[in-house]
């Protein structure tokens, strides 16, 4: 084997390599979204439930308040309202992958059914298909706050390995929304 064949070699594996790598940034951080409706796949996410020791209004609002008022400055690393109606909004949501060093974007609209439901509904991100629901039902010592959804990739067994990994990370992140919200409610019933 010649030199320069084993340069053109190494070009070319360093070209695929970079692709390949590029591609994949782009599906993780959802820059690159996947969605060619070919050997669709869905997965239940959750459910999740909280029980939250403060009335539903307030445990209500909590969720929508960053959406439907103003975004509190420590949320806007989180949190970017791109469209705002007066019960459906278009908001990016920023979640640190890669050790902090990358952040996801998606873009989901999220409508708000006062005071029973919060529905999410993905428009972009790294898997095709995305809905969600926060379902609050009252009960004796305050309100139950149930998280459910369905996710949905293409590309058959590919897109089934790529969505168990998305969705590992998507309920991790639930789950911290879900006790933060907990807290605050909890905060603020008390005050």
């Amino acid at each position: 084997m010649t030199g320069l064949r084993l340069v053109r070699i190494a070009a070319w594996a360093a070209g695929v390599g970079g692709a390949l790598g590029g591609a994949y940034l782009g599906l993780v951080t959802g820059a690159l979204p996947v969605d060619v409706g070919a050997g669709r796949r869905t997965r239940r996410l959750g459910p999740q439930a909280v029980e939250i020791t403060a009335p539903r209004e307030v445990v209500f609002d909590v969720v929508a308040q960053p959406y439907l008022g103003r975004t509190p400055q420590a949320m806007r690393e989180k949190l970017n309202v791109l469209e705002r109606g007066s019960d459906l909004v278009l908001a990016e949501h920023f979640t640190p992958v890669a050790g902090g060093r990358l952040r996801a974007v998606t873009v989901e609209t999220v409508r708000f059914s006062r005071p029973e439901r919060i529905d999410f509904r993905l428009v972009r991100g790294p898997v095709p298909q995305v809905s969600e629901s926060f379902v609050l039902s009252e009960h004796a010592s305050g309100t139950r706050l149930v998280y459910e959804g369905r996710m949905g990739t293409d590309l058959w067994r590919l897109g089934q390995w790529w969505g168990a990994a998305v969705a590992a990370r998507w309920e991790t992140a639930v789950a911290a929304s879900l006790a933060s919200v907990k807290e605050e409610a909890e905060r603020r019933a008390r005050s």
